[in-house]
């Protein structure tokens, strides 16, 4: 393998059994008051989940989050975010959200949500989140007694999860273990009180599996076609441009803000550029915001926006946004008209799609 898909440290762990991703970094929000779910479907892209439902034994609960979108009314995202729905009896969902889409929420409930009806607490510094990934992921969670058998988890969808709750404190000390990732390594997120994910990560890691770097979770999230908000995904982003349009909106849902631009190039336009795989060969990592060339056009035709030195797929791959003019699967140039030849393929919440002979597929 050469230098430009050297296996990084921590990757091989990830893929073959176990490791942690520490996920602190994480923005989470409770969200409360007189009429808090009124309040949201206002906000999101996406219908609210519904409450969780006690299994037969009662000692768990069962429920699935949901992903969404916030907009401005223009349509463009000020983030991305996953919605849970707490059990108990006063109404209240606690939001997931990237780091990078934390200030503008903020400055957004703000501006938008009325504090007489609802209100919006930081829970970062009383909660913690860490991601168990790999094909041991399950069995590792088993053993730590968050699920009665590895099958349990393994079958469940994304965003779906199960719950140990605390009535009294569900915000904070309730244990949540949700499916998460759509790619081919399985992973879980699991959170709760901020001593008890500290104390999982300790024992996790006296047994043997390792803590990766962000640069590795990078890579793993690139490998599986995955966007995130703060990199593939900004404040400049519809959307619809990016894939998102199946996991993140319902169309059937109430008013929310963006709504009509979203209808509107649904029923009647089209977006300019779409979120692509751009298979970069053997080249160094390019920055993001290099441009990206197609046949017939002498300007930048689209950019990269992430790139990573993939074991997976034996070279350089990335994303980025190509203009609709290229046909997928197709071929770009990166950085001037005349410059290496990038393979681009399309990608879905599934991961990539990959054309017959590609490497990775």
């Amino acid at each position: 393998m050469s230098e430009k898909s050297a296996v990084p440290q921590g990757y091989r762990e990830a893929v073959e059994r176990a490791a942690l991703v520490d996920r602190n970094d994480r923005g989470r929000l409770l969200l409360h008051g007189r009429a808090p779910a009124q309040m949201l479907a206002g906000i999101v892209t996406n219908r609210l989940p519904d409450a969780p439902e006690p299994e037969d034994e009662g000692s768990r609960v069962r429920g699935r989050a949901r992903y969404a979108a916030i907009l401005t009314p223009k349509g463009k995202m000020v983030t991305e975010l996953r919605l849970i729905r707490l059990e108990g009896e006063v109404e209240a969902f606690l939001l997931d959200l990237p780091a990078a889409g934390l200030e503008g929420t903020m400055a957004y409930f703000g501006k938008y949500l009325p504090p007489r009806f609802a209100t919006v607490d930081d829970l970062a510094g009383e909660t913690g989140m860490l991601t168990v990934v790999g094909p041991a992921a399950a069995e590792t969670l088993v053993g730590e007694g968050l699920a009665s058998d590895s099958a349990t988890l393994e079958q469940m969808e994304e965003d779906a999860f199960v719950a140990y709750p605390d009535r009294d404190r569900p915000h904070t000390d309730s244990i949540r273990v949700l499916r998460a990732w759509a790619g081919a390594v399985p992973a879980f997120d699991v959170l709760g009180r901020r001593s008890a994910i500290v104390e999982l990560r300790g024992r996790l890691e006296g047994a043997g599996l390792p803590v990766l770097g962000e640069e590795v979770e990078r890579v793993l999230r690139i490998e599986s076609g995955r966007p995130v908000f703060g990199e593939e995904l900004d404040e400049s982003t519809i959307p619809l441009e990016a894939g998102l349009e199946e996991r993140a909106i319902d169309h059937g849902k109430g008013c929310y803000t963006g709504q009509e631009v979203i209808i509107r190039i649904r029923d009647r336009g089209k977006v300019n550029r779409h979120l692509r795989g751009l298979l970069l060969g053997d080249v160094a990592p390019p920055e993001p915001g290099t441009e990206l060339y197609i046949d017939g056009r002498s300007r930048g035709a689209g950019e990269v926006r992430s790139a990573v030195r993939s074991p997976r797929f034996g070279q350089t791959v990335g994303l980025g946004y190509v203009r609709r003019e290229l046909e997928i699967p197709g071929r770009a140039r990166l950085g001037f008209p005349d410059g290496p030849e990038v393979d681009v393929r399309e990608v879905t919440d599934g991961g990539w799609v990959l054309a017959e002979g590609d490497p990775g597929a």
